[in-house]
């Protein structure tokens, strides 16, 4: 018996992170689909909100994909499209590190890519196909960081669990940026305006209404905690089994803040 099953008909609205709680990058997870199913069933609205650095269109088509069937959500919360919004604003057209595929989206929704390196804003959306360490991309950015160019992190994550393997994401890129000296405009959870995004999708139900449930102490707990969410802490995915560490909401100043219940699976 999960903790799920008992989840308080207060919460109409889920705000269900992707990755780590409903696939792995390679397949559902064992029961994810019963469970929003169900969610469905009690007559919650579900918004699937994620650090996808690609538009809600490209995550919807990779869930069906992977089979999940696209009649078990009301909405797609991205990283990319909040990120996308901004960089569709920039004056001149950007630099772009990521791969061709996210290239391609990003051009196909009328972001500007620079052909060379004449830019002074960068978009990254994680690491490209040939660069597989984070250190790879060191020489590259460090002149960037010099000249004082805008790094915009479409996806805050720092690392994945793909088919039980870790991969590093654009958020790791970024803390690098960071590190040389460069500057970082950040999209995605746990920041506000993805949850914005999510909320106006859900019909701008109360805080209260709201249940959030993720597998990210830094992105999902975190962010959710700061809007005034309640939380499902999901142990199965990035977390690989350890639950909250006791100091965490001390040390991000949340005060008596608690997740409503701490699971290994959506199961």
């Amino acid at each position: 018996m999960s903790a799920l099953d008992d989840l308080d008909e207060r919460y109409r609205v889920a705000l269900c992170d992707i990755w780590g709680c409903v696939h792995d990058g390679v397949q559902l997870y064992p029961g994810a689909s019963e469970r929003l199913r169900r969610w469905r069933d009690d007559g919650r609205t579900i918004i699937l909100i994620t650090n996808a650095p690609r538009t809600a269109e490209a995550v919807a088509a990779q869930l069906e994909g992977l089979g999940l069937d696209k009649a078990l959500w009301d909405g797609i919360a991205t990283s990319g499209d909040a990120g996308i919004e901004r960089l569709k604003q920039a004056d001149r057209p950007v630099g772009f590190i990521g791969t061709q595929s996210d290239r391609a989206i990003l051009q196909g929704r009328g972001v500007r890519i620079a052909a060379d390196d004449d830019f002074d804003e960068l978009a990254c959306s994680g690491l490209d196909e040939r660069r597989r360490r984070i250190p790879d991309y060191e020489e590259q950015i460090k002149p960037l960081a010099n000249r004082d160019v805008l790094m915009h992190c479409l996806n805050p994550d720092r690392v994945v669990i793909r088919g039980g393997v870790a991969e590093p994401c654009a958020g790791a890129v970024a803390d690098l940026y960071l590190e040389l000296g460069g500057r970082v405009e950040w999209y995605g959870k746990p920041y506000p305006a993805i949850y914005r995004h999510a909320l106006d999708l859900a019909g701008d139900p109360a805080p209260g209404a709201v249940i959030a449930v993720g597998d990210g102490l830094e992105t999902d707990m975190l962010g959710a905690a700061r809007m005034g969410f309640d939380c499902v802490y999901v142990t199965g995915g990035i977390a690989q089994g350890e639950g909250i560490p006791v100091d965490f909401a001390e040390k991000h100043g949340l005060g008596d803040w608690s997740a409503v219940a701490v699971v290994a699976s959506l199961h």
